[in-house]
């Protein structure tokens, strides 16, 4: 499930570089705050505490409530950033946590 949680962000994290409607942006952040959160908590349960902080600061960077203003070239940046990082990540081994 978190591979396709991954490829399902990356690609409409890619697709943000697109002229899309307004409601399509709207749509990708709630769609990363709840991925991200997912992420997030199922790193936790598996003791990979630098993952979980990582997805949960991404949660808090795409969350549509408070909206974070980069500009719309930040933005880009950032979204095809963390697209490329989901589809590399889904290749890593996770490293094993405490035990």
């Amino acid at each position: 499930m978190n591979n396709a949680i991954k490829i399902v962000l990356a690609i409409l994290f890619l697709l943000c570089l697109a002229d899309m409607p307004y409601g399509f942006y709207q749509f990708v952040r709630f769609s990363g705050l709840i991925g991200f959160t997912v992420l997030a908590y199922q790193a936790n349960q598996q003791g990979r505490q630098t993952e979980m902080i990582i997805y949960g600061g991404l949660a808090l960077l795409f969350q549509p409530f408070f909206k974070i203003a980069l500009g719309r070239q930040m933005w880009n940046i950032v979204d095809v950033v963390v697209g490329i990082g989901l589809l590399i990540s889904i290749f890593m081994k996770p490293k094993e946590g405490p035990r």
